[in-house]
């Protein structure tokens, strides 16, 4: 179907008769202008991308805004237009808009990752100022998904592993179930199209075969409702694809153990009613208990409700099904865009706002995270939260990811209680600070003022709230003591000099120095000195320029180099070392690569001196550093002089068939890597997962290795494992 700027109209015109088409009409037209001339990959004009992104959230029922900021969506991105332009035009809120969902393809980023990071970054800060901005960000990729055939296939695989990691889940939690099945669907197709024909298959050879039991459950449903005196409507719908081939894989099961592969719902018109039915089924067939859920008294994060329950129907199959109210389905089927108003700029609900508060929630978690892969893994985190619900001690219900500590339910009472938190009680007994909390758990915290968070804790928390806070205070308490360790190694050496650090500092004299360091205080460059990464004699020269250069000065106050002498001296290597690391310009420390991160030449490294074993060198952002004596960090980086090989870790996802190995194994050996050790499991449908350590020169070649990997046919991902991180 070719969408025409009419049908956008006419949609509109359905559910706001009131509204201003005048707006949309003057989005359409300017599109039109600034994208003419301009073709997508599968030769059609640029515009009907727009159109279509619009009707999609026509389709949702959303204001004229937000469907002329799908119109214009694209044309900060693709044209020479700016936002101070789109402003002047249609107005700061539609602007806000676009330059909100509009991705960073214009600014020069270090790698993909990065690129990846900053756009959701972005996308996220908008989303959290105004939603619209990732409703018309979904219906973009929405409408590109669904015309992904004509990119070439690398390429469909990369935005369909992002669709799935990214987009599908931002749709779950914001409730736009109908979306995220297309999303996991379109995206299931073309990251593992030899999985997706295999379920098509099953699925629509068992839809065949079930046709008469639906319409059997589904007619004994109705009678009896009928002699109760109940009006319903009932439907019955088959699970989508990815769902069943997740629930598969995660379960180990067979296709034909998936027994609810029909979802039977049931609209009633009350909420006392969906009560009233539920035990009018329970009734009729008997329950499985454990598979009852109350989403009506304890509302999902994003605002849906249903009762949930599994019964043994007839022929003794199982049979889920879910009951509801109208009001209840349409939250189902729209999510956030049922309940977010903007009709003639109207506020939303308080109700609306505490319901969708996870948004703010995400955004605060995020802006200590400057690691781009760091982000992305918290971003994930945050969207997948396998829920639990525990009670405060006034009653009030939580919610938290599946595995939430005490720890977790501190932090996310307050950031104060989490830092102070020294002990809790679940359902009035003790536990352990690790304990793991269950759904329906009453929890109390006991806090001491003078206690704080530990590193280990980093080791058991799940909530991206609990552990950007506490990675916070670590941080923190690092840099205390890298101030301390600065000025004490400073003085020092000042002292040697002839001169009074601690009068020149109370002077100012040093905020010269500092800024040629490009500081912004003085206590940042005496962290830098404590940490490792400036000498006190480089501070001494920049705060004193005309004084005398000794170098040798420098090796006997430099407070890590005693150090250095102190712990491994005995270790020292005669020979030059040929390890590729350079240890503080030292070239005749023993250097010892961590297991936990592997680090290869081109990644950012740390080390760390360590007691009769030199120095142990981990990638930045290794989560095993922040339990290790700041003190003991010594700045390291990589020489000129690699030894000839590293380990690495890699991780294939593939489907099976002949030679798949020996494929697998040539592609690896033809690039120049070796082998060290490889293990592979196999699961239903021939879903394969191979791991091997390999030895490479670089992070170069490894993603070399990795690139051709992943032309390798059946391959549908390759990635890198670093267990730490």
């Amino acid at each position: 179907m070719v969408i025409r700027i009419n049908d956008i109209l006419e949609t509109i015109t359905e559910y706001n008769s009131d509204a201003d088409l005048h707006l949309v009409e003057r989005a359409y037209i300017y599109s039109a202008q600034v994208h003419d001339g301009h073709m997508r990959l599968s030769g059609e004009p640029y515009l009907l991308h727009p159109l279509n992104v619009a009707f999609i959230l026509a389709k949702m029922k959303l204001d004229v805004e937000s469907v002329s900021a799908g119109l214009l969506h694209d044309v900060i991105e693709d044209t020479h237009t700016t936002k101070e332009e789109i402003e002047k035009r249609f107005g700061r809120s539609i602007a806000h808009i676009v330059e909100g969902v509009t991705k960073l393809s214009k600014i020069n980023f270090s790698d993909k990752v990065a690129r990846q990071a900053e756009s959701l970054r972005k996308m996220i800060l908008a989303m959290a100022d105004d939603i619209r901005v990732v409703l018309i960000k979904l219906a973009d990729r929405l409408h590109n998904m669904r015309t992904l055939s004509y990119h070439k296939p690398d390429r469909q695989k990369a935005i369909a592993h992002e669709t799935l990691d990214i987009y599908a889940p931002i749709a779950a939690r914001l409730g736009i179930f109908w979306l995220k099945q297309e999303l996991e669907d379109l995206a299931f197709f073309y990251c593992m199209p030899e999985e997706y024909k295999k379920i098509d298959n099953l699925v629509n050879k068992a839809r065949d075969e079930k046709e008469a039991y639906v319409k059997e459950v589904m007619q004994r449903l109705q009678e009896k409702l009928s002699i109760e005196g109940i009006e319903a409507d009932i439907k019955g719908r088959f699970k989508q694809h990815y769902s069943i081939y997740h629930k598969m894989l995660s379960q180990n099961l067979e296709f034909n153990q998936v027994y609810d592969l029909i979802a039977f719902r049931i609209i009633l018109d009350k909420k006392a009613q969906c009560y009233e039915v539920m035990g009018i089924i329970h009734d009729m067939w008997k329950p499985i208990h454990y598979k009852f859920k109350d989403y009506i008294g304890v509302p999902k994060q994003n605002g849906y409700q249903s009762l949930h329950t599994t019964v043994i129907g007839p022929h003794g199959q199982r049979v889920e099904i879910q009951l509801r109210t109208k009001d209840m389905d349409e939250v189902a089927e729209a999510g956030i865009a049922a309940h977010w108003s903007y009709k003639e700029g109207a506020a939303i609900d308080e109700k609306t706002g505490k319901t969708f508060a996870w948004l703010r929630d995400l955004v605060d978690n995020q802006k200590e995270s400057t690691d781009p892969d760091e982000f992305l893994e918290n971003v994930r985190i945050d969207l997948y939260p396998d829920e639990i619900y525990v009670f405060t001690p006034d009653g009030e219900i939580k919610t938290l990811p599946k595995g939430a500590t005490p720890v977790d339910f501190a932090y996310m009472i307050h950031t104060q209680v989490g830092d102070q938190c020294v002990g809790a009680k679940v359902n009035g007994k003790m536990v352990t600070l690790s304990h793991k909390l269950e759904t329906g758990n009453s929890v109390s915290i006991i806090t001491s003022k003078d206690h704080h968070p530990t590193p280990d804790w980093i080791n058991f928390v799940v909530t991206v709230k609990a552990r950007s806070k506490i990675k916070h205070w670590i941080n923190d308490q690092e840099k205390e003591r890298s101030i301390s360790l600065g000025r004490e190694m400073c003085e020092k050496l000042f002292r040697k000099k002839g001169y009074n650090f601690n009068a020149m500092l109370k002077a100012g004299e040093l905020d010269s120095a500092a800024e040629s360091f490009s500081f912004k205080e003085v206590d940042d460059l005496i962290a830098h000195v404590g940490f490792g990464k400036i000498t006190p004699l480089q501070l001494f020269h920049r705060a004193l320029p005309d004084s005398d250069k000794d170098v040798e000065q420098e090796k006997k106050g430099d407070k890590l180099s005693s150090i250095l002498d102190k712990i491994i001296g005995k270790n020292r290597k005669r020979k030059k070392n040929n390890d590729g690391v350079i240890v503080k310009g030292h070239d005749d420390i023993l250097v010892k690569f961590s297991k936990c991160c592997t680090p290869l030449p081109g990644d950012d490294i740390i080390g760390f001196i360590t007691q009769g074993q030199g120095v142990t060198i981990h990638r930045k952002g290794c989560l095993n550093t922040l339990q290790m004596n700041p003190e003991r960090k010594i700045d390291v980086q990589w020489s000129d002089n690699y030894a000839e090989s590293y380990p690495a870790r890699i991780r294939i996802r593939a489907t099976d068939r002949p030679g798949f190995l020996a494929d697998i194994a040539t592609t690896i050996s033809k690039n120049g890597a070796n082998i060290i050790n490889a293990h592979t499991d196999t699961y239903e449908f021939g879903a394969v997962r191979s791991y091997f350590t390999v030895s490479v020169s670089s992070i170069e070649q490894l993603e070399k290795v990795m690139n051709e990997l992943r032309k390798v046919k059946h391959v549908n991902d390759v990635k890198r494992i670093v267990t730490t991180e």
